[in-house]
């Protein structure tokens, strides 16, 4: 059993595809990802929608890092593919720089044999975190996982 964290918010889309965050502190996040058949291309490898989605997220993590009570949103962002990702999948982001406003953030996503698969570059704009719809702001919690 390994410990996994809470995000500190609810996000529907990452609570479907499964990831599993592992850190985030110091302008670091790492997440952990094992596809589904369904979330597979034709090729029968994990679809390209889901590692942007999971770098998104890495380097979302890692802006957040210094002040998890603020939220995060995408302002652009580049991914190359380098090979197909297959199996359990380790996505580290980083923060490169932030400013008040802006965090400039970077992610990778290697397979379980150490090999780099995709990598992006992204750019954040800090916000103010506000309850939506009612819902409630979560703080960051240890949770188990197997």
């Amino acid at each position: 059993m390994t410990d996994a964290l809470s995000f500190g918010v609810h996000i529907p889309f990452v609570e479907h595809l499964g990831f599993t965050l592992h850190r985030m502190e110091a302008g670091e996040s790492e997440l952990r990802y094992a596809a589904r058949p369904e979330h597979h291309n034709s090729f029968d490898v994990t679809h390209g929608g889901a590692l942007m989605t999971l770098l998104d997220v890495a380097m979302a993590t890692a802006a957040r890092s210094h002040a998890p009570e603020m939220g995060v949103v995408t302002v652009e962002m580049k991914t190359s593919f380098m090979q197909p990702a297959q199996g359990p999948l380790v996505a580290r982001g980083r923060l490169l720089h932030r400013t008040a406003t802006l965090a400039f953030t970077e992610a990778t996503v290697h397979d379980a044999q150490g090999r780099l698969c995709c990598q992006a570059t992204g750019t954040f704009k800090v916000v103010r975190r506000l309850p939506v719809d009612g819902r409630q702001v979560h703080a960051l919690k240890a949770v188990p996982t197997d």
